[in-house]
């Protein structure tokens, strides 16, 4: 039982008709049903129309008589808006760091900005989808052996997406790519940047690559004025990355392209080589907080480890970022709560509201989320998973709200909108400037980043025990009963300041992580 007062408990290992189990605060419980782990078991009878809490808040309400001891799920458990207050700040938790401890530090890549990297890597960015085929065929020139003696490159990677043309520049969706694509050009584990493009692309490839006032130096086509004014990125790109950029139609077609690319690449990995790893403050990191394939495991084990690691980051100065919108829906008055002023809770709020009504237009609700293997796991509403989702932030103030793959500017803990689909959301943080993410999984998402690492966290030991050759850490040691929350966030934490330091997850050592760059495709496709 999470929270005292809870109407259901949540069970540790499969549960059959007549199992007695003793649950700490409620007496004993005969189970009436099969309850599979991970799912929940009834401590009191709630009425037909009554409201079911968890985690001492309301996860729905039952949509059948329920007795204590049945198993409450999706036959007897359906959702309910309710009315949430939500508080436009107010509380406030003072966060310490040990006094007896170092403080700590990891080795990462000083870019010429300030900023520091994690990894070291030249990018081939498609202005479009028209070049995405031909920048994976020079990436893949770089496969194998071949960077062997550039031993402080960490990779060539083609990031392509499936945009680019057929909308309007100046639209929303037009805005979130270039946003987008203008954060990953300056992301500082990008120290080598390949522009390519088409040639005839409504989104112009000098838009992209462009510090102001060089896009006749670059060589990219432009379709209309560069918009550094009105966007102001484009000079965020590090003084030391070197940038280069090719147009297939101007460079005689793919195999042209692919043989101009080769040579811009090998041209850049001396210099990106000669870049070394620096002591760094912990200060310096910029933790993207994520999950997929939750079960009824996420909020009792890896997120609140997460939830940890990430508050005693942010006690040390670093910053640390929440995101997938709709799956805090439900617990945003937890978020709220915790903001440091009402422009900021406020912001979050709006954002509710646009998905409310983003849904509204595609024929959906938000508590179309969960998905199957979330239910399968153990989760029946989009309340539950929130609630459990949002412990991945800790207990930090809210001091910032961003839009999809905006800068990333205030330190401390903050909030990006981002859909709830992994790679969508992952891919706005990363734009944002995270130089880590943690991703926690139940079910066993085989997720993975570039240019950014990410560590996975399993939820559960099943699980693990059968992908750990996917798996980072396991943080179900916390069901099992054989480490406390504290501890699996101080494993979390270590891993942190490791894998900054170049230690590679394991998606990097599968080379997992390119695919998985899809940045939010919004707006109408002409």
């Amino acid at each position: 039982m999470l929270r005292e007062g809870d109407d259901v408990a949540v069970a540790t290992r499969d549960l059959g008709p007549g199992d007695q189990a003793t649950v700490p605060g409620a007496g004993p419980v005969a189970v009436g049903q099969p309850v599979p782990r991970g799912h929940k078991v009834a401590l009191r009878a709630v009425p037909a129309g009554g409201q079911v809490h968890k985690y001492g808040q309301v996860i729905g309400v039952a949509t059948a008589d329920i007795a204590p001891g049945d198993h409450v799920h999706a036959h007897n458990l359906g959702f309910e808006e309710g009315d949430r207050e939500a508080p436009l700040g107010g509380t406030h938790t003072d966060l310490t760091v040990p006094d007896d401890e170092p403080r700590p530090t990891f080795r990462g890549y000083r870019r010429a900005d300030g900023r520091v990297g994690t990894r070291n890597v030249v990018a081939i960015l498609t202005s479009v989808n028209c070049s995405a085929s031909t920048a994976k065929m020079i990436a893949d020139q770089f496969r194998g052996t071949v960077l062997d003696e550039f031993e402080n490159v960490d990779g060539v990677i083609a990031l392509t997406h499936t945009s680019g043309c057929g909308l309007v520049p100046d639209s929303e969706g037009g805005q979130v790519l270039l946003r987008t694509l203008r954060g990953y050009a300056a992301h500082p584990n990008v120290a080598g940047l390949l522009v390519l493009g088409l040639g005839c692309e409504m989104v112009p490839g000098a838009a992209l690559s462009a510090r102001s006032g060089q896009v006749a130096d670059l060589g990219m086509p432009t379709v209309g004025p560069p918009d550094d004014a009105k966007q102001g990125l484009l000079a965020a790109i590090p003084d030391d990355t070197v940038v280069r950029s090719l147009t297939i139609q101007e460079t005689g077609g793919v195999r042209a392209s692919v043989r101009a690319g080769v040579a811009a690449v090998r041209e850049m990995l001396p210099l990106v080589n000669a870049r070394e790893r620096v002591e760094c403050d912990v200060s310096e990191l910029v933790l993207a907080l994520n999950c997929g394939g939750s079960d009824g495991y996420s909020g009792i084990t890896a997120n609140p480890a997460l939830g940890w690691a990430s508050d005693r980051l942010v006690a040390y100065g670093a910053t640390s970022v929440l995101a997938e919108t709709p799956e805090v829906y439900g617990a945003e008055h937890l978020l709220t709560a915790r903001a440091t002023g009402p422009a900021v809770a406020k912001k979050l709020l709006d954002r509710i509201d646009w998905w409310r009504d983003y849904v509204r237009a595609g024929g959906g609700t938000l508590d179309n989320n969960p998905s199957p293997g979330n239910k399968a796991g153990g989760l029946t509403t989009i309340l539950e998973k929130s609630l459990g989702a949002v412990a991945k932030g800790g207990q930090a103030d809210l001091g910032a709200v961003y839009e999809y793959a905006e800068p990333i500017t205030e330190r401390g803990f903050g909030f990006m909108d981002t859909p709830g689909y992994d790679p969508v959301s992952v891919t706005g943080l990363v734009a944002g400037g995270a130089n880590v993410v943690v991703f926690t999984t139940g079910r066993g998402s085989v997720f993975g980043c570039r240019p950014t690492p990410s560590i996975k966290v399993a939820t559960n030991t099943p699980m693990y025990s059968v992908m750990s050759e996917d798996m980072d850490l396991n943080a179900g040691v916390i069901v099992d009963g054989t480490a406390t929350v504290a501890e699996v966030g101080r494993q979390i934490f270590d891993r942190i300041l490791a894998v900054a330091s170049g230690e590679r997850t394991v998606s990097e050592e599968l080379e997992i992580g390119a695919e998985e760059f899809i940045p939010w495709h919004l707006g109408a496709v002409t």
